[in-house]
């Protein structure tokens, strides 16, 4: 496999490019902004899908030229309402296919009601979008967002991974689980 990390927009979103080297089968997770540039990059290595972690506006930005391009957009049920339009919708559980690479879909809400992981099926890969970064969970300030939910879902689901799991977050530096699990009660109590 091969992982590219392209970051984008007024946020610096990361946006990730999953390539399996057997088939030359690649995907982008969040087509979050700069189109020209995705979709450039979409041309030259045969993106012919983009899973998306979230429906906030700052990791959809290039969804719409990214379809009308022909590339199929995928956004967890919960959030559907938040894009414009997509092609299909991601269910907790969804296992998806890279040429040879397996993403496992995690339903991790509490950033969004919809917010979702994807896991590399036997590899101690992680997109965790912006659930979990180096230091904490994703921001719960929004409306349709949880404090509570969104620590149950790294709780539950993130921190159960093994430790040497590389965890690449949609903003920002990449992390690792067992850097984080030791910190969980340190963000229950300061309460972000």
């Amino acid at each position: 496999m091969r992982i590219d990390k392209l970051v984008v927009g007024p946020v610096d979103n990361n946006v990730f490019l999953i390539r399996c080297k057997n088939t030359g089968a690649a995907v982008i997770i969040d087509a979050a902004n700069e189109h020209e540039l995705l979709l450039e990059v979409s041309r030259a290595t045969g993106v012919s899908q983009v899973f998306t972690t979230h429906g906030h506006w700052d990791h959809i930005q290039a969804v719409e030229a990214m379809r009308d391009a022909g590339i199929d957009i995928g956004i967890p049920t919960q959030d559907a309402s938040m894009l414009p339009a997509y092609d299909f919708t991601l269910s907790n559980d969804d296992l998806l296919s890279v040429g040879d690479l397996r993403l496992r879909t995690m339903h991790t809400p509490g950033h969004t009601p919809g917010s979702t992981c994807f896991h590399l099926v036997g590899h101690p890969v992680l997109f965790s979008g912006d659930t979990l970064f180096p230091g904490g969970p994703g921001n719960t300030n929004f409306e349709g967002s949880s404090f509570d939910q969104i620590i149950g879902s790294i709780d539950r689901r993130l921190l159960t991974l093994p430790a040497e799991t590389l965890v690449f977050p949609g903003h920002g530096l990449d992390t690792t689980i067992g850097t984080e699990r030791p910190h969980l009660d340190d963000w229950v109590a300061r309460g972000w």
